[in-house]
């Protein structure tokens, strides 16, 4: 019985660390004064699905123009330049706008910018990436984007610790769990 208080301490320990880990990954976007879009590698050519779901506290609609550009931790980026289409409802509010876009075969997407230039403004909910070499990844605005500057996510590592594998959280708990099963 001696041996169970330090491990249920490191139980309350690992659980603390994994809230404060979850906690520090409600990611808000940000301002990317230096991201440049002339880097564009031509490798293959892939299609990806784009849904962009308009937040219902925007405008009803936005005559802005929308770009979009995301990537991968290798120097793989799709850009486009232009989403709007002033003859469609694109980018009402409550709405959710599905675009398909070709460029640059890509592994994982881990950044994802948005680019607003116009008199209306518009708040995204979130971005939902599709991509045949990657897992669907989403991330979440909630927030007007400023005018006239790529805002966004970046959440790549460097490329060489961009492929490895993670240990989900609840395998450590599960691993606890039996350790301290075995000790009582």
């Amino acid at each position: 019985m001696k041996i169970a208080a330090p491990i249920l301490l490191l139980l309350a320990f690992a659980f603390t660390l994994s809230e404060a880990e979850t906690t520090s990954l409600q990611l808000k976007p940000r301002a990317f004064e230096s991201f440049n879009v002339s880097y564009i590698q031509n490798l293959g050519s892939c299609s990806y699905k784009v849904v962009i779901t308009t937040s219902c506290s925007s405008s009803k609609y936005t005559r802005d123009q929308i770009s979009i550009a995301f990537g991968d931790a290798y120097g793989n980026q799709i850009y486009a330049p232009r989403l709007d289409d002033p003859s469609t409802d694109a980018f009402e509010s409550c709405s959710s706008d599905t675009f398909e876009i070709r460029g640059p075969c890509a592994y994982q997407i881990c950044y994802v910018y948005l680019y607003r230039t116009g008199p209306d403004g518009w708040k995204p909910e979130s971005v939902k990436i599709y991509g045949a070499n990657s897992r669907a990844v989403s991330f979440y605005y909630n927030t007007f984007i400023p005018s006239d500057i790529w805002y966004g996510f970046n959440l790549c590592r460097s490329a060489s610790s961009a492929h490895q594998q993670h240990v989900p959280r609840w395998s450590v708990y599960v691993i606890l769990g039996l350790l301290l099963c075995a000790l009582l």
